[in-house]
């Protein structure tokens, strides 16, 4: 009996060897994500509750980044330096978080949760130094990558009270433009160092822009309104579309088309610098936040249900990105 027990207690404490989990499964398809980005470790997005993801394999898979933080505020936009590993994000409630691996992981620099403002864009200047705007004319700069923030003058009359959208530079950096509330469109040509306001061409709020191949912009926003400019400031003149959805994101294809995607899954696609678009769809009628193309032609959208799988081929639609393993 004496023996007996003794072995039942051996076996009782032996140690075992537990079988791995499963994996768990990231529902990329029905997450709310606003930013999609390619970095030199990949691709990257982030949006509803502090989500930060990366992919290695061009969107197969996706799993969950480190952030040193847990703050459930919305990412809305995620941007990378030229050498494609360092970068920012930013957020509700003012967050800004650091990334130095090409977004595989994430530190936070700045959160105010009482006073902070949400940060809508985040941009780097080629001198070094990083921008954040957001709303109600909230704009900060950096220039020791990200560890101190110190309001940025913006000119204009009432810019504080005014919702800034993004932030948009010119492939050599030396142009860029701040979009916003009430038609507010500031312009530099010093690649940042100044800033000045241009006369307004619209008075609604713009979301987003894109630099043009010709040297102009296109500037879109509410209701269908895109804008196009052939100079570096003007003048302005109104894009022909035949909806009235809202746009968020654009990209241009390898041949030179302008793609905008917006509210209603809606993608609108130009073939001459913007000045007509035609319309496609993707699956669903979500709205469509932001879209990267990849370089086999194909792409995908991230909107308020998660990410989706397109192609830039005109109305060719594929089935939605599948979730990751983490």
């Amino acid at each position: 009996m004496a023996v007996l027990m003794a072995l039942g207690a051996a076996q009782a404490f032996a140690p075992r060897h537990t079988p791995p989990l499963a994996a768990t499964r990231l529902a990329v398809e029905r997450m709310h994500l606003n930013t999609l980005v390619a970095s030199k470790a990949g691709l990257v997005t982030g949006g509803e509750l502090g989500t930060l993801l990366y992919s290695t394999n061009q969107g197969k898979d996706w799993q969950r980044a480190k952030v040193s933080a847990d703050r459930q505020a919305l990412i809305n936009q995620i941007s990378f330096a030229p050498d494609g590993l360092h970068g920012m994000a930013v957020g509700h409630e003012g967050w800004i978080l650091r990334t130095s691996d090409g977004g595989l992981s994430w530190q936070e620099v700045a959160f105010d949760e009482k006073n902070g403002e949400p940060l809508m864009s985040v941009a780097r200047l080629p001198s070094g130094v990083w921008i954040a705007v957001g709303a109600f004319g909230r704009a900060l700069q950096s220039d020791d990558q990200g560890d101190h923030w110190t309001r940025l003058a913006l000119p204009g009359a009432g810019v504080e009270d005014k919702h800034l959208n993004r932030i948009v530079g010119s492939a050599d950096g030396q142009r860029w433009l701040i979009v916003g509330e009430r038609g507010l469109v500031l312009h530099s040509g010093d690649a940042g160092q100044s800033w000045s306001v241009i006369e307004p061409f619209y008075n609604g709020s713009l979301y987003n822009a894109m630099p043009l191949p010709n040297g102009g912009w296109l500037a879109y926003g509410m209701r269908g309104n895109i804008f196009h400019t052939d100079g570096d400031q003007g003048p302005w003149s109104r894009s022909d579309i035949p909806v009235q959805a809202s746009f968020f994101g654009h990209a241009m294809t390898a041949d030179g088309r302008l793609m905008l995607v917006g509210q209603g899954s809606v993608i609108a696609t130009s073939t001459d610098g913007g000045r007509h678009f035609s319309l496609s769809r993707a699956q669903g009628r979500a709205s469509l936040t932001d879209l990267l193309l990849l370089p086999d032609g194909q792409g995908l959208l991230a909107s308020d249900a998660g990410l989706q799988a397109f192609s830039s081929v005109p109305k060719a639609v594929t089935t939605p990105s599948s979730g990751v393993a983490q």
